[in-house]
């Protein structure tokens, strides 16, 4: 299933990306707490992911960046915190986490959300939530391309009512026109497209698990 694999840095490499952008203070560790929880991985392979109730992605999308534009969220998903791990993509407890064998999804291009989560989890993958997408990109800015950007439906929604929101959060580049609005063309954006619709440019990331770092 992975079509469209990229190769991470070590873990303790990705934690110095992240403490140089200053993901530590969003998060409110010192360096030396985030490097000491990169060391609990050893040598495993895998992206390195703070749990979402430390890093929430209204935090991190200003840090992403494609073609020297900043990152941004769509003005109508300002909730975009209140999107959260659906089940079988809850992220474990600690600070942080690991996902592996990261796919961006290509071949499922032109499904729609509804259609690949079930192909995705029958696959004995997991889809990739919203926090995790944007870490992949804080590593790796180029897992990014126009006409082939992705979604991150493990991140989603739910209403009072108990009812799932049709938004799926999807991760791609903006072409600036209307409510971005000229400035933020380029710019790596945060959106959302329906549940049930199709787009040819955007893939449904995934991964093969989440792993707990060592206890102290």
């Amino acid at each position: 299933m992975t079509t469209s694999v990229r190769v991470l840095p070590p873990v303790a490499q990705q934690a110095d990306r992240l403490i140089e952008l200053g993901v530590h203070r969003i998060a409110e560790l010192s360096a030396s707490e985030l490097r000491s929880a990169a060391t609990r991985f050893g040598s495993a392979d895998g992206l390195l992911v703070l749990h979402p109730d430390r890093a929430p992605a209204s935090g991190l999308a200003p840090l992403i960046e494609h073609g020297g534009k900043r990152g941004f969220v769509v003005v109508d998903m300002l909730d975009v915190d209140d999107f959260r791990p659906i089940d079988g993509a809850a992220p474990p407890d600690g600070i942080a986490y690991l996902v592996t064998d990261l796919d961006r999804g290509d071949h499922l291009a032109n499904w729609s959300p509804d259609e690949a989560l079930p192909e995705i989890q029958q696959a004995g993958r997991t889809p990739l939530t919203l926090g995790e997408g944007l870490h992949w990109l804080l590593q790796d800015p180029g897992a990014l391309e126009r006409g082939r950007c992705f979604m991150t439906i493990g991140s989603r929604l739910r209403r009072a009512n108990g009812a799932l929101d049709s938004r799926t959060p999807a991760l791609w580049i903006s072409n600036g026109t209307g409510r971005d609005g000229p400035g933020n063309r380029n710019a790596p954006k945060v959106g959302w497209c329906w549940a049930g619709n199709r787009h040819t440019w955007l893939g449904f990331a995934s991964a093969a698990a989440r792993l707990a770092g060592e206890a102290e």
